[in-house]
């Protein structure tokens, strides 16, 4: 029966997922408790701070002034148009704080860092080197997911802070040379307007995202199999998974921080 094997097919899919989610957690537990615990290699933590920090700033800073240069144009023009000009500096302040850097930046890194850290440890899984390192009395865990995890949480509200500014000052020559609004306007009602707490909760987000995104594609690079296959299989597993896993939190972290 079609409907049976349908029904048969989405159970068995929902419990895999479930399964995942529960692995998932798993390993996020175990890397949180090495890092608690004192056991993050200082070395390997920092070579992976240049790969997802200082490697994905160009990235991340081009497309928050494009993204902020759009946003303007499109709110400044209405705004004009029912003579509220002013506060347009207000909304792009606390638009950019809140969800545009922190979500930016957290789609930037799962396109860019999740999908090279599950190719590179996928290829460490099915070349048996992770093996290796355990035959050495290595931990996995330690040696490969911890940096990583550090790396993210740290670099994410970093990369951010420099994305909320430089798409602020895109909407800003927007906005002063193009929609032809007062400067002084612009900037007065983006300092009245948005709170430090705008600022803190977007920051929050990002350590979120940056989490989410370590141990996601961490996951999937250790339960990579198949060779080159099955490698770029989960390379786009991971960053899939990353990027639904930071919109759904977003939207909860959003409701959570500013409602």
């Amino acid at each position: 029966m079609p409907y049976r094997r349908l029904t048969e097919d989405l159970g068995q899919r929902t419990l895999l997922s479930l399964a995942e989610v529960g692995e998932l957690s798993l390993l996020g537990w175990a890397a949180l408790a090495g890092i608690f615990s004192g056991k993050a290699k200082l070395k390997l933590t920092l070579d992976q701070v240049v790969k997802i920090g200082y490697e994905s700033l160009p990235l991340a800073l081009a497309a928050s002034a494009f993204v902020g240069m759009v946003f303007a144009v499109q709110v400044a023009t209405e705004f004009v148009k029912f003579g509220a000009g002013k506060y347009v500096g207000g909304i792009m302040s606390i638009a950019m704080a809140r969800e545009l850097g922190p979500a930016l930046v957290g789609i930037v890194i799962a396109a860019r860092v999740a999908a090279s850290i599950t190719a590179e440890i996928g290829t460490m899984e099915v070349t048996e080197q992770i093996e290796a390192l355990q035959a050495l009395g290595s931990n996995p865990v330690r040696y490969l997911v911890i940096p990583r995890l550090i790396a993210c949480a740290l670099m994410l509200p970093i990369l951010t802070i420099a994305a909320d500014v430089i798409g602020f000052l895109g909407g800003y020559l927007v906005g002063i040379y193009v929609v032809k609004i007062n400067p002084n306007e612009y900037m007065e009602t983006a300092r009245s307007l948005m709170t430090m707490w705008d600022v803190w909760g977007g920051l929050i987000k990002t350590v979120i995202f940056g989490c989410l995104i370590a141990v996601i594609a961490c996951y999937r690079g250790l339960k990579t199999r198949g060779g080159a296959k099955g490698v770029g299989a989960a390379t786009t597993s991971s960053v899939v998974t990353s990027l639904v896993a930071i919109f759904i939190a977003n939207y909860f972290l959003s409701i959570a921080f500013f409602k």
